[in-house]
């Protein structure tokens, strides 16, 4: 009984730790709006222009964008890249063997990655590249050092360099600074990444919008047959004492 209480103990405080480590980091909050179908649609292109080079969504098929108010027609001409057909999942040509290769690690399937990781941390992170020559690639993370991922839209954002201060005895990244340009703002970029993340946390469940809304008018429902029942009730027990 001891070690069952120990354990469960364990699995409640998991969260917290689990938590607790990460809250060093500061994230910005995502523009998330899953009614914004013009802003999913953006995203699922810079998905498919910036992502789906090196990262599958083998849970995807491109066919579930239509979700998105486009057209089979549209699909083809202008995402349709890596596959041949509309009913495909989104697959890469890239080997797991080439990707650790090239990248230290295989890249991750991002069919879910906005549950697992959280659109906030998302956003955060494909913000958060700045140059750094002691990598391989040439380029680090605010929100995951040593990244193996080299900064794929660095031709958008530009190159950001960090500036440091003091906490204690260490120096730590205070914020980072635009270096050289990209072909985009600032501001333009992070809308863009705003797209994005928006697309993302769509793909990780694209029947959650129907399911909010059903929810609501289940809601609705047991509200109202709550009334109904409350009067049915004291319509029938009225008579007894």
């Amino acid at each position: 009984m001891k070690r069952l209480k120990n354990f469960l103990f364990l699995l409640a405080a998991a969260p917290v730790v689990a938590f607790a480590s990460g809250a060093s980091v500061h994230l910005d909050k995502a523009p998330v709006n899953l009614a914004d179908q013009d802003s999913l649609q953006r995203g699922a292109r810079m998905f498919v222009n910036y992502c789906l080079n090196c990262h599958s969504a083998g849970s995807m098929r491109y066919s579930r964008l239509q979700d998105l108010g486009l057209t089979e027609d549209q699909i083809k001409e202008n995402l349709l890249f890596a596959g041949e057909k509309p009913g495909e999942t989104m697959k890469v040509g890239m080997t797991k063997a080439d990707g650790k290769a090239w990248f230290g690690a295989t890249p991750p399937d991002l069919s879910v990655i906005a549950r697992s990781r959280g659109a906030d941390w998302l956003y955060t992170y494909l913000r958060g590249f700045y140059r750094d020559d002691t990598r391989a690639t040439g380029w680090n993370n605010t929100v995951f050092d040593k990244v193996g991922m080299p900064h794929v839209m660095w031709n958008l954002q530009g190159e950001m360099v960090p500036r440091y201060k003091k906490e204690g005895e260490h120096e730590v990244i205070d914020r980072l600074e635009l270096a050289k340009p990209g072909s985009v703002t600032l501001a333009e970029y992070d809308a863009m990444v705003g797209d994005l993340v928006n697309y993302l946390v769509w793909m990780g469940e694209p029947a959650q919008v129907q399911r909010k809304q059903l929810g609501v008018i289940v809601l609705i429902f047991l509200a109202v047959f709550f009334v109904v029942a409350y009067y049915l009730k004291k319509e029938f027990w009225k008579d007894i004492h």
